[in-house]
């Protein structure tokens, strides 16, 4: 195995591995059962506690 064939299975598989992150990133952000807990996180800020 050369190093252009490993730098080429590096770049392949990273690529997959990115793209299922961000899959699983998207999955978790827009599930409905999330909705509450997103909204209660965003309006930290602007309590007066």
């Amino acid at each position: 195995m050369s190093y252009a064939d490993l730098a080429a299975f590096a770049r392949t598989f990273g690529l997959v591995y990115l793209v299922a992150m961000l899959a699983v990133a998207l999955f978790y952000a827009l599930r409905p059962r999330n909705r509450g807990k997103f909204r209660d996180a965003a309006m930290i800020p602007l309590r007066k506690d």
